[in-house]
């Protein structure tokens, strides 16, 4: 037991023990009333020394002190009444031992068991009441014919999750022990339940329910927010029990009345590969969106329309959605039109290829805030298409840019990639190119670019999440390039919140202009590790139930991400998941005389031409189309 826990253990004792002391006289008084005065002061003070000392035996013994008051319950009440019981009877021997039962009226001990179990009970109710506000929260049953649960968390989330497995409200589950790492909670009790201990004691923890005949069958997550680390160490020891592990509905989902049934959420790779919560500045973002106008390119991609749902939230005047693929505008305008129908918003078809056509849209929409996501993404796929991504990726963020200038848009956020450092593909160097150029643009004054840079996002098209979940529902085998491949990962909500973030302070406070907004990613994953999380979710053994295979390397892959170039300085922000990289920016002139050729290249479909141009401008590419191409060339 640690020294906070101690010390709260020590105070209950106190408390407990104070009341005992306090409820002797008066009961006595209570019984006697002023004939209290001729009563032998002796007896007085023996008895309530006596009574006193058999209580704190007792309260030792009983240990009521483990009973988290923030959630008592009617089990808790009832270990109380017992322990006054044991207390009365106790003291009933020793004064019988002592006096024979005649220093006090035999009727006193109904009404001291009466009193102290009001001056037990009250000031906990009284805590309970304070912090919840309702008596039900006290009322609980337990119930031995429903799926024995290890809760992982002794806080808010436990409680609920207790409270709303009470047999009253028809759920299939029983709660048998908790484990936690907070030390203070270690050998405490939740609504009667014990906090066994930490998650390293997770293997001795089941070892002793299940020989008290309670093993449990599985082993549910409470905690709203834990991080990667300790949800694969929970995963890790489960997995080596044999036992499966969930997470609990969302506080809000339980909350709601009249719900029937309470279905558990399978543990998911976002869980597994998720860090701790980013602090944000909330307020910061909400300034930087509310009450105007804002656009977003690719509004029906996997960022783009995350982006276009954050943004709805915040307020703004209005909303304008871009997007070449109609299925995909469709799609996010629908979601809008039922999530938000009365925010101002235009889905508008348009390819950012076409100057005239997003002049025409800048024109119309006129944004005070531009979010520019559209981009062609996919590494291979760009290899053999290095013309469509020199004019997506490069030329379209020109046109964008040059339109936003043009429409005096006062923010352009652009969304970039980590491969976007020391290309080794087309994918790669063209996102290079659209950071060089509103870098350029940024530093010439007027509208504010900001340029943002991150890895690979969670679930996202063409990313490797959605690739194994297809080949586990055909029964494998999972594909991984190269045993030491590694990515850096975020979710889609968090790579927008700190988009959404970044742009906020690079807007509102002067900087130096220029430089790159880079997301903390956390730790580079291994992708062959990520490929056995996901066979063992699925409940499977990997090179048992689903072999992985290795397919080596595809054209333009690297086998490790970086987030930053050898030249760019980096700083601190005042949000810690937020790093800001120096420029390292080429003349807008040259730029521009570079992007025209290239354009040109591009638009003729001349892929050597292409590939030799955006090698010129993007010094550190190298990539195996270069090569291949210069070998055509020779």
């Amino acid at each position: 037991m640690n020294a906070r826990a101690f010390r709260r253990s020590l105070l209950i004792f106190a408390h407990d023990t104070v009341m005992a002391a306090v409820s002797f006289p008066l009961a006595l008084y209570v019984r006697l009333g002023d004939q209290i005065a001729w009563w032998p002061m002796q007896a007085i003070q023996t008895g309530t020394a006596l009574f006193t000392l058999t209580a704190l035996a007792v309260f030792l013994v009983m240990r009521l002190d483990t009973a988290v008051w923030r959630y008592t319950s009617i089990g808790d009440l009832a270990q109380i009444v017992r322990a006054v019981a044991v207390i009365i009877a106790a003291f009933l021997v020793l004064q019988f031992i002592v006096t024979r039962l005649d220093s006090l009226p035999r009727s006193f001990l109904v009404i001291e068991a009466a009193l102290l179990s009001i001056l037990l009970i009250l000031p906990r109710v009284g805590y309970r009441l304070l912090k919840d506000g309702t008596i039900s929260a006290l009322f609980e049953r337990n119930a031995r014919d429903r799926v024995p649960v290890l809760l992982v968390g002794a806080g808010d989330g436990a409680d609920l999750f207790i409270r709303e497995t009470a047999p009253g409200h028809e759920m299939p589950y029983r709660v048998v022990g908790i484990v936690d790492d907070r030390e203070s909670r270690n050998g405490r009790r939740i609504r009667g339940v014990p906090v066994f201990g930490g998650l390293t004691d997770l293997e001795a923890v089941v070892q002793r329910l299940t020989g008290q005949g309670l093993r449990p069958q599985r082993i549910v997550l409470t905690r709203r927010q834990m991080d990667g680390a300790t949800v694969r160490g929970v995963l890790d020891r489960a997995d080596a029990l044999g036992i499966p592990v969930s997470r609990m509905p969302v506080l809000s989902a339980l909350e709601t009345p009249g719900d029937a049934q309470m279905q558990l959420r399978p543990i998911n790779v976002e869980d597994v590969l998720g860090r701790p919560q980013a602090t944000l500045d909330r307020p910061a973002m909400q300034r930087l969106i509310a009450g105007r106008r804002v656009l977003v390119t690719g509004a029906g991609g996997t960022i783009g329309s995350e982006l276009v749902r954050q943004i709805a939230d915040l307020g703004p005047a209005r909303i304008t959605l871009v997007d070449q693929s109609e299925y995909a505008l469709y799609r996010i305008d629908l979601e809008l039109a039922e999530r938000v129908p009365e925010l101002p918003r235009a889905a508008l078809i348009g390819d950012v290829r076409d100057p005239a056509r997003v002049s025409e849209i800048l024109s119309e929409a006129r944004p005070e805030i531009l979010f520019h996501a559209a981009a062609l993404k996919h590494v291979p796929l760009m290899e053999a298409n290095v013309c469509d991504a020199v004019l997506t990726n490069a030329i379209g963020t020109r046109i964008v840019a040059d339109a936003a200038r043009a429409a005096a848009v006062g923010t352009v956020v652009v969304i970039s990639t980590d491969k976007a450092v020391n290309p080794t593909n087309v994918m790669g160097a063209t996102k290079r190119l659209a950071e060089a150029y509103c870098q350029a643009l940024d530093l010439d004054g007027g509208t504010r670019f900001v340029t943002t840079r991150f890895g690979n996002v969670l679930g996202s098209t063409g990313s490797v999440v959605p690739l194994f979940q297809r080949q586990l529902e055909r029964g494998g085998p999972l594909t991984v390039t190269h045993p030491d491949i590694t990515r850096y990962f975020m979710t889609v909500r968090e790579a927008v919140e700190l988009v959404l973030q970044a742009a906020a302070l690079e807007s509102a406070a002067p900087r130096e202009r220029g430089g790159i907004t880079v997301l903390d990613m956390g730790e580079p994953v291994k992708i062959v590790d990520l490929a056995d999380r996901m066979i063992r979710l699925a409940g499977l053994e990997p090179g048992k139930d689903i072999q992985i295979a290795f397919t080596g390397l595809r054209p333009g892959e690297k086998l490790h991400e970086e987030l930053f170039h050898g030249a760019e300085t980096l700083e601190a922000t005042e949000i810690p998941a937020i790093r800001r990289a120096h420029p390292r920016t080429a003349d807008h002139a040259l730029i521009e005389r570079g992007l025209d050729e290239l354009e040109a290249a591009a638009r003729s479909r001349q892929m050597v031409a292409t590939v030799e141009i955006l090698g010129r401008m993007v010094p550190e590419y190298e990539s195996g189309t270069a090569k291949v191409v210069a070998a055509e060339g020779s």
